[in-house]
């Protein structure tokens, strides 16, 4: 290897790692522009069909009038996620300080998406404008048996509508790693992905036509026990058609990755992001997940699915089993394999903790699920928990959770994420 090839490749650096730990907890803007500005009943129809959902709660109008809510909410993923919603909301302070924030320290290195938690406060309803705050709140340099040394970013997201009501907070694990380390390793090359027989696709076919979300059917908190299992749902197998529909609805993501024009002038702004292919055509990174051979050249057998994919699958499994009256509340999910194109996953829980959670809006009858995706292989793929709360014939209604740290604004949401983040 040319002495100039090894010095110009992107590299985890020291410097690089105090240069990040310098910008935790300065607001910056979202990388580009929401995917919906004031996104409607399509839009929540689009979302939630990007991940295989068909829960009426979210576009009709008629069956949503009869929920806890009166009308259609937003899908759950829909309230954070990447470059889905929300206008960036910068104060003069922040804006003095973008120079601190700008460009990537380690500019090059990968990205996985590999942890993220989640809170929901609030419904979404139709038309309205969100506004969010971002910043990095955690940063740790750690060793990886995948690439030999990786750096865990954690990033704060909060949203709210534009009349300050608080909305969602999302935390999202980033792990950079070094691709040439990756390769190196192989650490994936054993992973064989093997063709469906009819009868294996007849069994997945029948689990799909037996799928269905509980909907108006209220699942109250003194009907559930612990130890209970929720439905399970069958993801795939995964195709490169799965991951274009996944785009229709959700957009292409913080790297703003587009067509023609906008694509060149988004190869000018990151550049170290795109690479050329077999005919010597720039094409961005991302294409890991419907092209083979750039997959392999992060380090994988084949492509591959992305995190948030698998996120919202256990978003999913978690709504059809507790009904349009209950609120997913919070939801943590690792992704400790890859789910490449040609496998399935199976998303199963139970209910671990059945208990009253109280805050300073009330009473919630509270449940907490552990789940995970486990694939054709047996392996688990995904783990997660979450907590639900159920409507109860003794304590009514669900009451909608308190914000992180008892924050009522936009910013206030953010200040306790870091507070959070800086004590964990």
């Amino acid at each position: 290897m040319a002495p100039t090839e090894e010095k110009t490749r992107p590299r985890i650096t020291d410097e690089g790692v105090e240069a990040l730990r310098a910008r935790i907890g300065i607001p910056q803007p979202n990388p580009v522009p929401p995917h919906y500005l004031r996104p409607g009943t399509d839009a929540f129809r689009i979302v939630a069909r990007a991940y295989g959902d068909d829960n009426p709660l979210w576009c009709d109008p008629d069956h949503a009038a009869r929920s806890r809510w009166g009308q259609p909410i937003a899908p759950f993923p829909l309230v954070g996620g990447d470059s889905l919603i929300g206008e960036d909301v910068l104060t003069e302070a922040d804006l003095a300080r973008q120079d601190e924030v700008r460009g990537d320290p380690l500019r090059g290195v990968h990205a996985f998406y590999s942890a993220c938690e989640r809170e929901w406060w609030n419904p979404l309803y139709e038309g309205r404008a969100v506004h969010r705050r971002n910043a990095l709140v955690g940063v740790l340099d750690k060793p990886s048996e995948f690439s030999g040394r990786a750096v865990h970013e954690w990033n704060a997201n909060v949203f709210a509508t534009a009349d300050g009501t608080p909305l969602a907070g999302q935390y999202r694990l980033m792990i950079r790693t070094e691709r040439d380390e990756a390769r190196k390793r192989k650490k994936y090359d054993d992973v064989a992905i093997e063709p469906w027989t009819e009868e294996k696709i007849a069994e997945i076919d029948a689990q799909y036509a037996a799928e269905r979300a509980r909907g108006a059917q209220p699942r109250w908190f003194e009907d559930v026990e612990e130890g209970e299992e929720i439905a399970p749902l069958v993801k795939g197998p995964l195709t490169v058609t799965d991951m274009v529909c996944w785009h229709t609805g959700m957009g292409m993501g913080v790297y703003g990755v587009a067509p023609l024009r906008l694509g060149h002038r988004n190869r000018q702004r990151i550049p170290r992001f795109y690479h050329r292919d077999d005919l010597g055509v720039w094409d961005a990174m991302q294409r890991v997940h419907w092209d083979p051979e750039f997959a392999r050249r992060s380090g994988n057998p084949t492509t591959f699915d992305y995190g948030r994919m698998r996120e919202t699958w256990m978003i999913h499994a978690c709504t059809d089993w507790m009904g349009d009256d209950a609120w997913l509340w919070r939801i943590r999910v690792e992704f400790r394999k890859f789910n490449y194109v040609g496998d399935a996953q199976w998303i199963t829980g139970k209910v671990v903790r059945k208990h009253l959670m109280e805050d300073g809006n009330g009473v919630h009858p509270a449940v907490d699920l552990e789940l995970a995706a486990t694939n054709q292989r047996g392996e688990v793929t995904a783990p997660a928990t979450a907590t639900i709360l159920l409507p109860s014939r003794e304590h009514g209604p669900v009451a909608l959770p308190e914000p992180m740290g008892g924050a009522t604004t936009l910013d206030g949401t953010l200040q306790a994420a870091i507070r959070h983040f800086s004590r964990t």
